[in-house]
């Protein structure tokens, strides 16, 4: 029996990434998104090795947008932090 993500990870990365607006021109913040089939690859600028982009199911992706606009991560970015 396969894990339903075998596929993500066996997909291309052949697309454009999407480097995030709030990301800052200093190259040191850059989180960057991609759509393959059947999810989204994230990867970090600094980190050109394709393999290493973590990839999450549509699903998934919506889940964690869905906490990320409700404030439920919030807690996690340290008082004073900027970009």
């Amino acid at each position: 029996m396969s894990n339903p993500k075998d596929s993500l990870y066996s997909a291309p990365l052949n697309g454009e990434w999407e480097k995030s607006s709030f990301s800052n021109g200093t190259g040191d913040s850059c989180v960057q998104i991609m759509p393959i089939d059947g999810g989204v690859a994230f990867g970090d600028s600094k980190r050109r090795d394709l393999d290493g982009a973590l990839r999450f199911t549509d699903r998934e992706m919506l889940a964690h947008i869905l906490a990320v606009k409700a404030g439920q991560y919030d807690h996690l970015i340290p008082e004073g932090t900027e970009l």
